[in-house]
Order: C-alpha cells, then structure tokens, then sequence
C-alpha cells in the first residue's frame, strides 16, 4: 500500500438542512518523498480534501489512510501550513519557532539549536529576535516553515501558503519548498489554484473538477526540479494543465506529459 492511501473519499456538509457535497469518489495514491499539489477552482473541495488529510475532518465516505493506519484525527508526525502565518505578535521569531517544541521532552537548550537550525535554513537566523510586526509577509511565511520543520513532521500539509504574497517573494519561497524537498525529504501535499506554481513544484499534479470536487486527471510532470519557467517543456506542462482547467480536453485518471 502506498504511503497516503486514499479510496473513494467523500465529505458533505449541511447548511440549512441542505446537504453541500464538498468531495466524492476521491481515489490517490502518494507515495513517501513525493510533492503533491492539488489544483483547482475555488469551490472544489481542494482545501477540504487537504484537512480531511491532516485530520482536521474525516471523511463520511471512503477511508484515507496514511502509512497503513486511517486518519481519524491530527498527528504529531504531521503539521499543516496555511495563508494566515499564525505567528504569536508577543513573541519574537526565535520563540515563534519554538512554539511547538515546547510540549515535546526537550531541554531549552536543544529547543533553541533546533530552532536555530531550521531558521538558518530559511535564512532568517539574523531576525531571530525580532518581532513578527517588524517582518514582510514572505519574511512571515518563512517563520512559519521553520516553526513547520522545527517538529520535524513526515508530512507538510501546505494550503495555499503564498496565496496573498506578490510574485517575486512567491518564487522565492517556491525555491525554499524545493530546497526543503531535497535536504529534508519530507512529503508534501500542496494546495494551489496557480497553474504556474503547481507546474513549478510538483512531481504530480492532481486537476480537480469544479464542485462537487472529483479527480480529472493526474499529471506526472517529467521535469527535475528548479525548472525553467521559459523552457518548451515547462509551457507544455502548463498549457496542458490549462487546457485541463478550461475542461477542453478528456484525460485518463493518471499519465505522463
């Protein structure tokens, strides 16, 4: 069984006595190591999907589960990432980061290296003391993966996390997620509806369908990383998931570009 195991998944909500379909017949296999981005229109359960992952929902058809064992509520082994940084205003960054260590059997002095150690990696160790007011909105986002990788998760759940930072600072970041995929080897589940940005990082692209949420197509895209967004092949794989997208072509449930 494959490491994320996910067979014919639903969830539906009620409002008002009305029942709202948010996902059906969700079938996805992921493997250990992989980046996965879930792309879609807004409306087509992407997000819902992501949280019913990390636990935060469960599912009312089907089963998801991970490394063998059904998903019933969060894991330790698992964080999640969001838009909104969720940084504590009153705590500088170096204590932001050291957040979630501090339910864990550690000393203060190995809270603070391995804190230390993941701000290095996204290259804020010089504002480690400073607060998060003082900071950018990309400067923010990175102290949040680093709080992220301080737990030293097996999975990084990423929902829409660069969603409202301008277009140089999301490449950035998009470059710090790769750079994490290689030295880290963690699995990624990444929620975008940037077709560019899906096209950029994944090693498979999940397309859904407008509500209610189904798969259309997984795309296994034949590129290395640090792709060159000018490249034919990198246009290929884009205009193809366009195409997806604007539903002008038919696609199996998995194939290669």
């Amino acid at each position: 069984m494959s490491y994320i195991h996910i067979e014919n998944a639903g969830k539906k909500f009620s409002d008002n006595g009305k029942d709202f379909t948010a996902f059906s017949d969700i079938n996805l296999d992921i493997e250990k190591g992989e980046l996965i981005c879930l792309l879609g229109p807004s409306g087509c359960g992407k997000s819902t999907l992501l949280n019913a992952m990390a636990g935060f929902a469960t599912v009312d058809e089907g089963s998801i589960k991970i490394d063998g064992k059904e998903v019933i509520a969060p894991s330790p082994k698992h964080v999640t990432i969001f838009q909104n940084y969720g940084l504590l205003p009153w705590r500088k960054v170096i204590n932001n980061v050291e957040l979630g260590l501090e339910t864990q059997k550690l000393s203060k002095a190995e809270r603070r290296e391995r804190a230390l150690k993941y701000l290095k990696m996204v290259k804020l160790e010089n504002f480690k003391n400073s607060f998060p007011r003082q900071l950018s909105g990309g400067m923010k986002q990175r102290v949040a993966i680093a709080r992220a990788l301080a737990m030293e998760p097996e999975i990084i759940f990423m929902d829409e996390p660069f969603g409202a930072l301008d277009a140089i600072t999301r490449m950035k970041l998009q470059d710090d997620i790769l750079d994490i995929c290689q030295n880290e080897k963690k699995t990624i589940i990444f929620v975008t509806h940037d077709i560019e940005e899906a096209t950029y990082l994944a090693d498979r692209i999940v397309v859904m369908t407008p509500n209610p949420g189904k798969i259309k197509a997984v795309l296994k895209v034949p590129m290395s990383h640090y792709r060159d967004r000018t490249s034919g092949d990198f246009l290929l794989v884009r205009d193809k998931v366009f195409d997806l997208l604007s539903m002008k072509m038919q696609a199996d449930i998995e194939y290669t570009i």
